[in-house]
């Protein structure tokens, strides 16, 4: 953590930031990342179904 001196003699401290790590495509193409996606789909559509059965 990097500390500076402002006028008045206030400290001032920065925290150091992570290094940022790029995603690629391949990565987002994963089947986890499909499962996950097709899990959220079958689940709201089951919950609006629910909806319209119960109104």
């Amino acid at each position: 953590m990097s500390v500076t001196e402002e006028d008045g003699g206030r400290l001032n401290a920065f925290a150091k930031e992570p290094k940022i790590e790029v995603i690629n495509q391949e990565a987002s193409d994963t089947n986890s990342s499909r499962l996950i996606i097709v899990a959220g789909a079958i689940l709201l559509a089951s919950l609006i179904s629910f909806t319209l059965s119960i109104s």
